[in-house]
Formats: structure tokens, sequence, C-alpha cells
């Protein structure tokens, strides 16, 4: 099918991205609403993007609305990303809070995606244990969220192919934390087993998840705009531990929305503590 989305068809869209899960699409990116609806409009055999809202604020097709997010949201994702934040939760933070002997230490994974970043979390606390026998943790809870239940499903399952495992995954790593059957690799069950996953918009309320000791929420706010950077950041701090740590993307800074936190560099990069 020929499709071009018009500009009141894309700030219809805008608009409704903006007031359902936070998504700023912001200017000039009517390529990339092309691009991504374009295969969901010839599916569900609309004409129009703002016939296929209509039919999604209606909720005429089960599950189009799960589906329009999902085409719009990125799901780009790789192990170990930038390495210093996990260098530094493991030489820095971890040994940290073994020392306070936390009983249960949580961490959060903000729209994890399919699972690499919660799973390379887990993998350094393991990693941790056996390098720092002498200063044991106790339990350690990853919570780790999305908007997409689509995506949560190829999470939870924690089973990759090759192609994604290429991306940051060192053979050393593969060798001690998957199961490789007929060509796909499976993250193995102590890996998995303190890995919890759960539907979560970030735009919506964060008090039952409970309090955090780490934060992961890496190359996320860049798609919101600052009034809901400003309200997502403030709610992040009410659920940290008191002296708990966020860790943002590597071009993501805080200074613009809150005050809250103080920057401290470790490894290479910035992690910011709750003051």
């Amino acid at each position: 099918m020929n499709f071009s989305v018009s500009p009141e068809e894309y700030s219809y869209l805008s608009e409704y991205l903006s007031t359902t899960c936070g998504i700023e699409l912001g200017d000039n990116k009517q390529y990339l609403v092309n691009s991504r609806l374009k295969t969901l409009l010839a599916k569900h055999g609309f004409n129009s993007i703002e016939e296929m809202l209509s039919s999604v604020k209606n909720d005429i097709k089960a599950g189009l609305r799960q589906q329009l997010i999902d085409a719009m949201t990125t799901h780009e994702t790789l192990w170990f990303r930038d390495q210093y934040p996990y260098e530094a939760l493991k030489r820095m933070i971890l040994p940290e809070l073994a020392r306070a002997k936390m009983p249960n230490v949580r961490i959060w994974s903000a729209a994890c995606s399919s699972g690499q970043e919660p799973y390379s979390i887990s993998m350094i606390v393991e990693e941790y244990r056996r390098e720092y026998p002498k200063h044991p943790l106790a339990n350690v809870q990853i919570v780790a969220t999305d908007i997409s239940p689509t995506i949560l499903k190829t999470a939870k399952e924690g089973s990759y192919e090759d192609i994604a495992l290429a991306r940051g995954l060192t053979s050393d790593r593969r060798a001690k934390f998957f199961d490789d059957h007929d060509g796909v690799a499976r993250v193995k069950d102590f890996v998995r087993k303190q890995v919890s996953f759960q539907e979560l918009n970030l735009i919506s309320p964060l008090t039952l998840i409970g309090k955090f000791h780490v934060i992961f929420c890496r190359n996320v706010l860049i798609y919101f705009s600052d009034k809901n950077k400003i309200n997502i950041l403030d709610r992040m701090a009410n659920v940290l531990e008191p002296g708990g740590f966020l860790f943002l993307g590597g071009s993501e800074s805080i200074s613009r929305y809150t005050a809250k936190f103080e920057v401290a560099r470790y490894y290479g990069g910035m992690v910011f503590r709750l003051k």
C-alpha cells in the first residue's frame, strides 16, 4: 500500500502517544512513523492513522493498542552496554551494600526491553560473589519492567540467537551463564532466578514496586518531555533508598530536571546518588 502520514495525522498520533505512555515523537519524525506503521496498517486493513487510532480508542480490535505501542517504541539493546555502569556496580556499589549487611539488595531495570540489561546485572552479581567471597551479598532481587507485554514475554524466556548474543557478550560470559540448545542460548537458571519481570509505564505510579538501592534507567528519558522527565526522576528518587544510585545513559543529564541527586564519576562514567 502507498502510505504517507499527513501533518494532521502525525499531530494526532503524537498527542495520543504522549498522553497514553509519555512518548514524545518530537518534530520531523514522519519518516519514522511511515516506516514503523506501514505494516501495521496493512495488516489490519486501515486506510489511515486516524482510522487506526479510532479503533484503538474504542477497543474495537483486541491487542491493537499494544501492537501500536510496540511498533512505536524502540527495543534496541545489548549486553553490558557501555561497561562502566556494570564495573561501578561490581567494584563500588555491591561492596558498599555488602559491608552494610543489607538483608535484601533490590535493583530496578527500567524499560528493560528484551532482557539484556537485567540479565547483565544478574551476571555481575554472580561475578561479584565469585570474586569477593569474603564480603558476601545477601538476597538480591532484580526487578525488570517495560511498557510492552510482548517484549516482556521474550525477556522472561531468556533465550537468544547468536546475532543477539554477539552484541556485547564475551565468549567467556556466554560459557559461564548460558546453556546452548540447537543454536539458541538460554540464560542459566541461577541467573534468571534473581530477575522478575512486570509491565510498567514509567508515567504511571511507582508505589507498588517497592524501594530500591540501585536503578538503571538508561537511554530512556530521551523519549519523554521535560515535564515527564521531571516527574519520572522525582518519583524514582522517592523509591530509592537513602544514598541509592541511579544510572542513566551516557549522554543523559539530570541537572535541568532535579536537584535530588549528586554526581559522582566512576570507571569512566557518571552515576547519580540520592542526596
